[in-house]
């Protein structure tokens, strides 16, 4: 398991709609280790394929409710409403407001092919949500109301 680096805004990869996980195999296995290594030292909630620079429909999830890996992930559902505050890998040093569903409900496969469905809600349905516009080329900040810079870090 290796640290990736994470892609920046501007980055081309970063606007593609990404291709589907076909091949579960050992080198999908490889980089779902290597998202989950890069998201834990990065102190993130979730990072998407693009953002290392692989544009597969793969996104990992890490939050209170647990560590979940989604190969091509689809909302069948949204309810509700949220508003907060939220930042992404690929856009250090900002921070934007984006109004996102308050439950969704999505239909994935794990590593192995195997079909799922999962309900997040509140932040975790915001953490879904932002990684899985990330498959799309979408990144918060096409969606915020605002995007401010984030004082420097001491």
């Amino acid at each position: 398991m290796a640290q990736r680096y994470v892609l920046q805004a501007g980055d081309p990869v970063l606007r593609q709609v990404c291709a589907p996980v076909k091949n579960f195999n050992g080198e999908l296995f490889a980089l779902l280790d290597d998202m989950k290594t890069t998201v834990r030292a990065e102190n993130g909630a979730g990072l998407a394929a693009p953002q290392i620079g692989v544009a597969l429909r793969a996104a990992v999830v890490d939050v209170a409710e647990g560590y979940y890996e989604l190969l091509n992930p689809v909302i069948v559902s949204a309810k509700g409403e949220q508003k907060g505050e939220e930042g992404c890998l690929s856009v250090k040093g900002k921070q934007g407001t984006v109004t996102r569903p308050m439950r969704v409900k999505i239909e994935f496969r794990d590593r192995t092919g195997k079909k799922h469905k999962l309900t997040a809600e509140g932040f975790f349905a915001r953490a879904v949500c932002h990684e899985l516009d990330h498959l799309d080329g979408i990144l918060y900040t096409d969606k915020a109301e605002e995007v401010y810079d984030l004082p420097p870090e001491d």
